[in-house]
């Protein structure tokens, strides 16, 4: 009996130095909670699998795109960014990387951040020859106008948004008013939501644009419009995001890069930490559907992530050793 117990004890004794050098590898991470759903839930993610699958003594604090990652250049922290917007800060993040300061970990967004112009999967399984813009813009009956049925409607952002201005550049692009199209003001954001929600509630069409990853789009199925064109980045950057440009020709909306960033100082000490951060990616379809049941349940970050975490394992698994995922399941 003194020879199990002593046996027991060295092996708690080795659990409990194991655990330490753990934590003492990976150390205090702060973690940068950024203010939409998303990159919120995404944080919450990484603090749980982090402290609980890594030993890393893990913390949120509050960011934002711009002076995150700014200061993870200027100052080294805070540790990581989950889901980063890298092309709103090129050359922050060029200037970063040149001297050493942070590090790419991996692709936040499988599938990028896409915008474009959407039509209900329901129209699109109806309307097979349906696939592109200029497809879409050929049958006006098919998505009506809310002031003249005998006119078929683009429905657009509210002022100040980019996504706005790019559209309606798009609509002179593709001569939409020439194929008896108008281009409906929604007003805000809840009034564009608004739009989706009771077309699909009637079942009726419509066309217009958003972007991914979004709530709304986990839950009303959507199809993103094939844009029929060959991408100019340089017309793109002159002429499709300049609304006095006159003359916009067709053209590609192109992906934002969604980045999870590190500083190189936690890079350099991370171990297999920086192995599941570079692994960890999900697709578009897994957001939305995720932000869906957020938005619908008003659930906050951490319940999000527990909720994903849970539901799952299909997906957070393949990121993490079979060791790390038992402990956070253990830990749910």
């Amino acid at each position: 009996m003194k020879t199990l117990l002593a046996s027991t004890a060295v092996a708690l004794c080795l659990l409990g130095t194991g655990a330490s050098a753990s934590a003492a590898e990976c150390g205090d991470v702060t973690i940068a909670n950024m203010n939409w759903q998303s990159a919120e839930v995404l944080a919450n993610i990484d603090k749980i699998i982090l402290t609980e699958g890594y030993g890393c003594n893990a913390e949120l604090v509050v960011g934002d795109t711009v002076p995150t990652i700014t200061s993870m250049v200027e100052k080294g922290q805070p540790d990581l960014a989950p889901e980063g917007w890298v092309d709103n800060v090129p050359e922050v993040i060029s200037n970063g990387i040149a001297e050493n300061k942070i590090v790419v970990a991996g692709d936040a967004l499988a599938d990028g951040g896409e915008q474009g112009w959407w039509i209900p999967k329901y129209v699109a399984d109806a309307h097979p020859d349906i696939k592109t813009i200029d497809d879409a813009l050929g049958h006006p009956e098919l998505f009506p106008a809310p002031e003249d049925s005998s006119m078929g409607a683009v429905y657009n952002g509210p002022q100040g948004w980019g996504g706005t201005v790019v559209t309606g550049q798009l609509f002179k692009a593709y001569g939409a008013a020439d194929k008896k199209f108008t281009l409906v003001d929604t007003g805000s954001a809840a009034g564009l939501d608004g739009s989706v929600a009771k077309a699909y509630e009637r079942k009726e069409g419509w066309m217009g644009y958003y972007w991914a990853p979004t709530a709304l789009l986990g839950k009303y199925e959507m199809v993103k419009l094939d844009f029929g064109a060959e991408a100019d980045a340089a017309a793109w950057k002159s002429c499709n995001t300049n609304a006095d440009c006159p003359d916009p020709k067709k053209n590609v909306w192109p992906k934002d890069k969604v980045q999870t960033l590190v500083t190189k100082a936690f890079a350099d000490r991370a171990g297999p930490a920086l192995d599941y951060l570079k692994k960890r990616s999900w697709g578009n379809a897994t957001v939305n559907k995720l932000l869906a049941y957020m938005t619908d349940n008003q659930a906050s970050g951490e319940d999000g992530a527990k909720y994903f975490l849970k539901n799952n394992e299909d997906v957070w698994t393949q990121w993490v050793t079979p060791e790390v995922a038992e402990k956070v399941k253990a830990s749910l």
